[in-house]
């Protein structure tokens, strides 16, 4: 399956593609190489692997749930993490308990301190946000004439916009 799915063609960027060729994970490994391996019970998945998925919650700003599922479902967070469709994929208490390690070894801080080198060498900057509903609210603020721009003084926040509703340019 893995090999049909390499052949679809891509509709759009691969920029988890793209951010995974950018970065040396040979640094990360052997940041992640004084973790212990479990000596009995399941096996353990990869730390380099477990570090990716912590990096994805981090920058979509997942719970440990909602990472589990994105792991499970989502073929980029997969391709990146460094998964094929044949593999299990960690759950919620194995992502927390695997960031509540690294948090007590103390490894944390150095793994984002090396990102950030990299990113610093690279010229890249990482921003997270929000993503928020948004409604046109009408300005209480008298819409600017037409010589004067399209910023109010006294609202400079208020814009044009279309509503949804009638497509009309409302001011606010």
């Amino acid at each position: 399956m893995d090999a049909a799915v390499s052949r679809r063609k891509p509709r759009r960027a691969d920029v988890l593609g793209d951010i995974g060729r950018l970065f040396d994970w040979a640094a990360f490994e052997r940041l992640l190489a004084v973790i212990p391996v479990a000596a009995k019970g399941e096996p353990s998945f990869p730390a380099l692997m477990m570090f990716k998925a912590l990096l994805l919650q981090r920058w979509y700003g997942l719970s440990d749930p909602a990472m589990e599922a994105a792991l499970f479902d989502r073929l980029s967070f997969q391709s990146f993490a460094g998964l094929s469709l044949d593999d299990e994929t960690p759950d919620h208490s194995t992502i927390w308990r695997f960031r509540e390690r690294l948090t007590k070894m103390g490894l944390i801080e150095e793994l984002f301190a090396e990102l950030q080198r990299q990113l610093d060498t690279l010229g890249l900057l990482i921003k997270q946000g929000t993503l928020i509903d948004a409604s046109m609210v009408t300005s209480a603020a008298r819409r600017p004439r037409k010589e004067d721009g399209t910023t109010s003084s006294v609202d400079p926040d208020a814009g044009f916009g279309a509503d949804n509703e009638r497509r009309r340019f409302t001011f606010g």
